[in-house]
């Protein structure tokens, strides 16, 4: 007959606690990682986004001159400012003779047909993506602790 004191101690198999083990490694690499990065990853967005400096819309006229197409704008001061336009900007824009454009304050020539840069729009949502597998880590982590007691 097992005593009263026997009985309430759990039964735990040998393999139980290795995976157990793993899974608690494995989780907190994904939380240190995943939060680190994010952060690191958020940091070096918001440089990505300072250094892209600050883009205004206006809207271009568009003119074939020899052999492409030249993209002309008037600026936030007043002046004319004139771009040739790239292969993938004219795919974009088709056969239009007007568009929609945004041009980099401060520097005169320079346009993109999107507000913001891609490349800042990658490592943004990278880093939110990598924030919320830490996150995500962290609150596995949390429910475990009170699941197991």
């Amino acid at each position: 007959m097992p005593r009263a004191s026997e009985a309430a101690v759990p039964v735990r198999y040998p393999l139980e606690s290795v995976v157990s083990n793993a899974l608690d490694a494995l989780i907190e690499i994904f939380t240190w990682v995943g939060l680190g990065g994010g952060l690191l990853l958020a940091m070096a967005a918001a440089v990505l986004l300072l250094a892209d400096g600050t883009w205004l819309p206006a809207r271009a006229v568009i003119e074939r001159v020899g052999d492409g197409r030249v993209v002309r704008w008037f600026d936030d001061e007043g002046g004319v400012n004139e771009a040739p336009l790239s292969e993938h900007d004219d795919a974009k824009i088709g056969s239009a003779d007007m568009a929609d454009i945004f041009f980099r304050r401060g520097s005169a020539h320079r346009l993109r047909l999107t507000r913001s840069s891609p490349v800042v729009r990658f490592v943004s949502l990278l880093a939110a993506g990598v924030s919320t597998l830490g996150l995500v880590a962290f609150i596995v982590s949390i429910v475990l602790l009170f699941v197991r007691g």
